[in-house]
Parts: structure tokens; C-alpha cells; sequence
């Protein structure tokens, strides 16, 4: 079979293999439990609020300093 051939050929899976093979795959999924999701959501947000808050900081401070180099006072 030559390279032409190969490329124009169709694909050989119907939509229900698709279909049940995708089934098979998501019940291997282990899913995380309630608490799994809750702890781990709560985690995310209080790291977003501290890393929020150190650039906060750093922005603030960041510009006090480059307003006293600019002569700006505020």
C-alpha cells in the first residue's frame, strides 16, 4: 500500500465504537471524593488571597519607593 492509499483511506471506527469505547475509559476515572474537592477548592482559594495579597504588598510598596525617587508625593 503506498502512501496515497493510506492517506485517503477511512478511518475504520463507527460513532458507537466511539462512543462505547469513551464509556469504558470514563469508568476507569477515579474521582476525587466530596471532601477530596472541597479541601483541596479551599486550598486554591486561600493561596489565590495570599498570593493576592504579597502582590498587593510588593505593588505597594514598590510604588512609594519609585514616587519618592520621582519626587511625587502622595
Amino acid at each position: 500500500m503506498t502512501m496515497e492509499e493510506q492517506k485517503t483511506e477511512a478511518p475504520k471506527n463507527s460513532l458507537a465504537d466511539f462512543v462505547r469505547e469513551t464509556r469504558q475509559e470514563i469508568a476507569k476515572v477515579t474521582w476525587p471524593t466530596r471532601k477530596e474537592t472541597l479541601v483541596t477548592t479551599s486550598m486554591i482559594v486561600m493561596l489565590a488571597l495570599v498570593t493576592g495579597v504579597f502582590f498587593l504588598g510588593i505593588d505597594s510598596v514598590l510604588g512609594f519607593i519609585i514616587s519618592r525617587i520621582l519626587g511625587m508625593n502622595s
